[in-house]
């Protein structure tokens, strides 16, 4: 067996954790880090979150835990089994070995047990299927950790039997791929047969888990290959993404899209070739109003603002943002810099500062201008001398052309 003693794995161990330890030992109960987890320390990363996997059950722990003074948090989660204690200022959740009994492709009913190859065999990927002793000791039943040193997605056991457990691994097995795999088009034919096979079954799941995956695929290593894999396997038209994808434009901008750091929609218009393919996936999806906004924004101007040539390539933009009376407007002129891949603009777009037009109607009529009709109009003719200076001209220049108009 194989004992971790990673600094990741040291760095854990905190107040709070110790006690929760002390805890289980004395009552025999036996306690283990879970899942997601125990993938990121093998990989030397430092979880964000961490799971615990206990034989005891939620009323064992419950009863524990109250009799030791410990404050136990929200009970949402107790049905499936899991219990959120806080100690030394900080949650942790634990959840009762289980066996899903009945699973519709969307929701299990869990009878719990003390068996944890049995709760590693209903787990989505091997490498998700991992536990780790708080002594370091790596409990791994389906090769999970062979998997993800050989940077290998799989499922655990039968790929359509987990996929029809819940439809949406099928995407988490995409998302995983990008965040582990070391090249594209490294699957196992079965597990891609399987996932073409019950691709039907996304169409079941709620747009707002879908859209949680795909936006972490979107951002995600391999994404241009996915997203073809997407289409080849029949899963784009059950996550709202149009049939007729621009694969070509998707390849293109997401060639060097990455290292822009863009927003997942940014990403994903691309894909679309018209305001119609935004509408329909924020129908599936229920995307945010600013990301909705976004996809149009960029599907509208992808095309016609674009750098000028000459020595001020940014005015374009520069105009715009001027004009432009929406809020957000700078965010998604950005976002717009990163889908045209201009890597250099988007950094002078970024340290831009927004001038203020320098003249007020009161400065105005300090000179004469009495009429509001009249102030309306010259500080309208004034602002576009401004704008023509590229924003250049301070009160002084602008006033004596006044004189001129």
């Amino acid at each position: 067996t194989m004992r971790l003693q990673a600094p990741q794995f040291q760095a854990l161990f905190t107040p709070g954790l110790r006690s929760v330890a002390e805890l289980f030992e004395k009552k025999n109960y036996e306690l283990r880090i879970a899942g997601g987890a125990v993938r990121d320390l093998l990989s030397g990363v430092t979880p964000q979150d961490i799971d615990f996997a206990t034989t005891a059950t939620p009323a064992e722990m419950k009863e524990m835990f109250t009799a030791a003074g410990v404050r136990l948090i929200n009970n949402k989660g107790e049905k499936h089994g899991t219990i959120t204690a806080r100690l030394h200022e900080q949650n942790f959740e634990i959840t009762t070995l289980r066996i899903d009994v009945v699973t519709d492709g969307r929701h299990a009913e869990v009878e719990f047990t003390t068996d944890w190859h049995k709760d590693a065999e209903r787990r989505d990927l091997t490498v998700n299927s991992m536990f780790l002793g708080l002594d370091g000791t790596l409990y791994d039943f389906f090769n999970g950790y062979e998997d993800l040193k050989n940077k290998k997605i799989r499922f655990v056991g039968n790929a359509a039997e987990r996929i029809q457990e819940d439809y949406l691994r099928i995407l988490r097995y995409f998302r995983f791929y990008g965040r582990i795999a070391e090249k594209s088009g490294d699957h196992e034919p079965n597990t891609l047969q399987a996932v073409k096979e019950n691709a039907k079954g996304l169409a079941g799941i709620s747009g707002e888990r879908i859209w949680v995956e795909l936006k972490k695929i979107l951002l995600g290593n391999h994404v241009n290959h996915l997203v073809q894999l997407m289409y080849e396997l029949d899963i784009a038209q059950y996550i709202g993404l149009p049939l007729d994808g621009n694969l070509e434009e998707f390849a293109r901008v997401t060639k060097n899209i990455q290292n822009l750091s863009p927003k997942p929609m940014t990403v994903l218009t691309s894909l679309f070739k018209g305001k119609d393919d935004v509408t329909n996936l924020d129908l599936r999806l229920k995307i945010s109003k600013e990301e909705k906004n976004l996809g149009l924004f960029l599907v509208k101007h992808r095309q016609e603002l674009t750098k000028a040539s000459g020595s001020e390539p940014l005015r374009p933009y520069q105009d715009f943002l001027m004009d432009s009376r929406e809020a957000n407007t700078s965010s998604k002129i950005f976002e717009l810099l990163k889908y045209q891949g201009e890597e250099e603009l988007l950094k002078e777009m970024q340290e831009w500062t927004v001038p203020s037009f320098p003249v007020s109607g009161h400065d105005l009529r300090k000179m004469g201008v009495s009429s509001g009709k009249e102030t309306g109009t010259a500080l309208q003719q004034l602002r576009d001398e401004w704008k023509k200076s590229g924003y250049h001209m301070d009160k002084e220049e602008l006033l004596s052309c006044l004189k001129k108009l």
